[in-house]
């Protein structure tokens, strides 16, 4: 599980897609979301604007993200 370093109060679930290289763009989220399971907190989620915060936990094509 990848630890990830919030330095702000929360990110948003494109913002994270982003930082580890998922997407290229903002614009691909909506259209990632729609063809892949990506979960948080073991729920299917598929808002690209779903505000993480610290001890959330995301899935994303088999790899687990934790926020700090």
């Amino acid at each position: 599980m990848k630890q990830i370093k919030l330095l702000t109060e929360f990110i948003t679930l494109q913002q994270l897609l982003k930082m580890e290289n998922v997407i290229q763009s903002g614009g691909e989220a909506k259209f990632f979301l729609a063809s892949h399971q990506v979960y948080v907190n073991q729920e299917l989620e598929q808002r690209r604007g779903r505000k993480l915060y610290p001890k959330d936990v995301v899935q994303i094509l088999g790899k687990e993200y934790r926020m700090e």
